[in-house]
């Protein structure tokens, strides 16, 4: 399952910079994940950086992307073999 950013989102800066993949970039108005690049860091780290330095709490799971962690850490596996 990927994540995603809801519109309580401050446009703080500072999720950006720690998505591993690339997944997230600013929006029209908030910041957004790009789901097809998000592996909730598996692969990467235990746990998704962008929730652990986000100051409002406003990235949740996405549940119209859900995956198992199988699926996160194959999608991981083909982004580090693409980059």
């Amino acid at each position: 399952m990927s994540l995603f950013i809801t519109d309580e989102c401050i446009n703080c800066d500072v999720c950006e910079p720690e998505c591993p993949n690339g997944a997230i970039s600013q929006g029209p108005e908030i910041y957004v994940i790009d789901p097809a690049l998000c592996t909730e860091c598996v692969g990467h780290f235990d746990t998704p950086q962008c929730v652990e330095v986000c100051p409002v709490d406003c990235i949740p799971k996405d549940p119209d992307n859900v995956e198992t962690k199988q699926q996160l850490q194959a999608k991981y596996e083909v982004l580090m073999a693409v980059k």
